[in-house]
């Protein structure tokens, strides 16, 4: 006996096709108008990517600023022989051989770690903790730097970090579903230029970004027709 489509995704059918593709802006304004949860739900951009994930050449990660931030408070932990400029920017945690000890004591009350460029061969000791649950600092994510003030004002104003996962898959938070569908839009439009230009250099050729969905936490996902937006997003 085949599973009957649950209460909220019927519901999702009054709202729009979800067979059909959309534009970007129509894809948000859809978001908006399913029925939402009793809680404000996190909206995301979840991407199929035509790379080989299996080729360390063709890993796909970077970071995306969105113009209307995340929507979510983050908690920054900075690894930093100057705790007290880390502190002063905005930082939740600095620090460093203390810190060192307490993350590998099981301290993980964060959302993002950085960390200044010589501080990261003593974090090295922490790779092992914060490797697996995606925390540690890297360079290619923006996240070790000698900036650690612009940096932490970076993270908090809405800076997002995406990493594809093995299976060719990619997620990125565009905010949350109480912004207005225009923020939701510039957001969204942001996170597809980042990633186009996340391409790997190793990529052979055919489509990059293969499919584009858009979803809010409790809702199915929305189809994103991508040809409107090739010719914008190439030359982003």
């Amino acid at each position: 006996m085949s599973k009957q489509p649950s209460k909220r995704y019927r519901a999702a059918l009054q709202v729009a096709d979800l067979k059909s593709k959309y534009d970007v802006a129509q894809a948000t304004e859809i978001i908006k108008k399913m029925p939402g949860a009793k809680f404000d739900e996190t909206v995301e951009i979840s991407a199929f990517l035509g790379v080989d994930p299996k080729q360390s050449d063709q890993m796909v990660r970077g970071t995306v600023s969105l113009p209307n931030g995340s929507g979510k408070k983050i908690k920054v932990l900075a690894f930093t022989e100057n705790a007290a400029e880390a502190l002063a920017a905005g930082a939740d945690y600095a620090g460093l051989a203390d810190l060192i000890a307490k993350v590998n004591g099981g301290f993980l009350d964060f959302d993002v770690a950085i960390s200044t460029v010589t501080a990261m061969k003593d974090v090295r000791q922490v790779a092992r903790v914060l490797g697996p649950k995606g925390l540690m600092p890297n360079p290619k994510s923006g996240t070790v730097s000698d900036d650690i003030p612009k940096t932490i004002k970076e993270v908090k104003a809405g800076r997002v970090e995406f990493k594809m996962d093995k299976t060719g898959n990619i997620v990125i938070v565009i905010g949350k579903k109480s912004f207005t569908s225009l923020q939701l839009t510039e957001n969204a439009q942001a996170a597809l230029s980042a990633l186009v230009k996340a391409q790997p250099a190793g990529f052979a050729g055919g489509r990059f970004i293969k499919s584009i969905t858009i979803s809010a936490s409790m809702s199915p996902g929305v189809g994103v027709d991508l040809k409107p937006y090739s010719a914008a997003i190439a030359t982003a």
